[in-house]
């Protein structure tokens, strides 16, 4: 199951974002999002997936690295 739903829905709703701009391919910076937009996003991801994101930094650029992320910590964590 791909997370990318959820991801969507929560942009749209935390960012005001159109649901069509939300890409796989699309950039955070090109939807507006600065560094402390996108940390606060992935803490309310946390929250509503109920998962637990690694402490190291990891480099988030595009929608994609988000659901491969999320994705990734998912199928882990309910392993």
């Amino acid at each position: 199951m791909s997370s990318l739903p959820v991801i969507q829905r929560m942009m749209v709703e935390q960012f005001d974002l159109k649901l069509e701009n939300l890409t796989l391919d699309a950039t955070l910076e090109s939807l507006g999002l600065d560094s402390l937009s996108v940390i606060e996003f992935m803490f309310n991801l946390e929250d509503e997936l109920k998962i637990k994101l690694p402490d190291e930094r990891i480099e988030i650029k595009t929608l994609q690295d988000v659901v491969t992320l999320v994705d990734r910590i998912v199928a882990e964590q309910s392993a």
